[in-house]
């Protein structure tokens, strides 16, 4: 029997985007295979409440949501889906679109080795995840699912280690989850670091953190807690190296022998292969 992933989505404002999330998750997720939960982080936005009680209703996957009280950032909303759940998580921002073998793809990678704590697939925007351009925020692509099935036919997954998760879609076993913590909210507040932190955790505790390299999850960046003006570096990126020295250089030669150039490229043959054949 397929063991059930707790999929938590925390939601701030962004109607659109969490929208075309929605409809993505309600095409593309086996409702047998995941539960989903929401994390309305209380959204002043008056349409997001009544969009997700509208989805709630109709969504094959029978989601729950929960509305926080007041604003607890990501963070403090990522924990509260943490605490909610018990089997493995997966954590997806709420402006992503899933595509077609999504979950079996992070699944498979994910129990492919018991020491995996956390799995990131490929995205047209995910930094050293990025596809096809690497450290790049590529485009939204408008063929997502012809990508998404170069990526899945481009050979055996190999799934290659990686220095950190990136938190915009990340699977999490369980077993690592109960033996690290959550997210440091005390250290990285509202957002920006914390998944960067779980994953030295895990390394530090002789966990891997992985790439599906089959999978495949659109990104739009930018999107849901913006508003909020979290953004990468400055406060928060000081405390990272100040508990994680090494951690930029280890980031640095991970970039510069760029182990994941092969895969990348051969997903591109296969994607011109798929794109001529539909043409």
């Amino acid at each position: 029997m397929t063991r059930l992933i707790d999929i938590v989505v925390p939601v701030y404002n962004a109607r659109e985007l969490l929208q075309r999330c929605l409809a993505a998750l309600d095409r593309h997720t086996p409702a047998e295979q995941a539960r989903v939960l929401i994390v309305n982080d209380a959204s002043p936005d008056p349409a997001i409440a009544p969009l997700l009680a509208a989805w709630a209703q109709t969504s094959p996957l029978r989601p729950r949501i929960l509305v926080n009280a007041e604003n607890r950032g990501f963070v403090g909303s990522v924990n509260r889906g943490f605490a909610e759940t018990e089997n493995d998580v997966l954590l997806l921002n709420a402006d992503t679109e899933v595509t077609p073998g999504w979950l079996a793809q992070l699944r498979e990678a994910l129990h492919s080795d018991d020491r995996i704590a956390t799995v990131t697939p490929f995205s047209n925007n995910a930094e050293i995840c990025s596809w096809p351009l690497f450290c790049r925020a590529n485009p939204v692509p408008v063929d997502a699912e012809i990508v998404a099935a170069a990526l899945a036919s481009a050979g055996p997954p190999s799934y290659p280690d990686l220095p950190t998760a990136v938190g915009f879609c990340m699977l999490i076993r369980r077993r690592a989850l109960e033996q690290l913590g959550d997210f440091d909210q005390a250290t990285f507040g509202r957002g920006y670091g914390e998944e960067n932190d779980f994953c030295l955790r895990a390394a530090g505790h002789g966990w891997r953190n992985v790439l599906a390299d089959s999978g495949y999850v659109v990104h739009a960046g930018g999107g849901s807690f913006a508003p909020l003006g979290l953004k990468p570096g400055g406060d928060n990126l000081a405390r990272l190296l100040a508990r994680y020295p090494g951690y930029n250089d280890a980031v640095a030669q991970f970039i510069a022998a760029d182990p994941l150039a092969p895969l990348r490229e051969r997903a591109l043959l296969r994607y011109q292969a798929l794109t001529a054949m539909s043409a």
